[in-house]
């Protein structure tokens, strides 16, 4: 059996927790996150849903954070309509097929979006075509952006109305951010909604 490299796994496990300690005294990222939980009550306390969209461990965590609301975190409580777009592989591919890459995700929201509603776009780069082009479109339907990135500036932030960039560049540690974020954002929207259930 090979040696394992204790060293570099201590590296990893503090480079996450440095990452995360940034977001911890980052007072205007904090307000931002607060600010999503309120408009994402006030969502669906008007009937609205959620939409969410990444791509590869983007599209996990947008599916992760989907069946967060979808189901429940912390206590039973009624379900709330959420909707990770990276899943119906016809609509996927067919889209793919006959228009682009670019589009197998706003043609979605333009199928199945409406004003009021939210959508989250995740993409540790900021500049990932299909979200882009999702935030644009989402813009145009009325429906509030909030985007999931990291550190440096990206194409996405300009068609955000919340967006929460990670303290970091480094892909891991901002997917790590990315999905405490989700969990913070779907714990405090069901204790808002349903607090009164436990």
């Amino acid at each position: 059996m090979a040696s394992l490299d204790v060293g570099f796994i201590r590296e990893q496990i503090q480079d996450s927790i440095s990452t995360k300690q940034l977001l911890l005294e980052s007072n205007s990222l904090i307000d931002l996150i607060d600010q999503v939980v309120s408009v994402t009550v006030n969502a669906y306390n008007n009937g609205a849903k959620t939409m969410l969209a990444g791509n590869g461990g983007s599209a996990a965590d947008a599916q992760h954070i989907a069946a967060e609301l979808v189901n429940k975190l912390c206590f039973d409580r009624p379900a709330l309509a959420s909707v990770a777009l990276t899943t119906d592989t016809s609509v996927l591919t067919a889209v793919v097929n006959d228009c682009s890459v670019e589009t197998m995700f706003s043609r979605q929201i333009e199928a199945n979006g409406k004003q009021g509603d939210i959508f989250i776009g995740i993409s540790t780069s900021g500049n990932s075509g299909n979200i882009v082009t999702a935030l644009k479109k989402a813009r145009e339907t009325g429906i509030i952006t909030v985007g999931f990135t990291g550190g440096n500036e990206g194409e996405m932030d300009q068609y955000c109305d919340y967006c929460l960039k990670v303290p970091s560049t480094n892909t891991p540690r901002i997917q790590e951010c990315h999905i405490l974020m989700g969990h913070i954002i779907c714990t405090m929207v069901e204790e808002q909604l349903f607090g009164h259930l436990k």
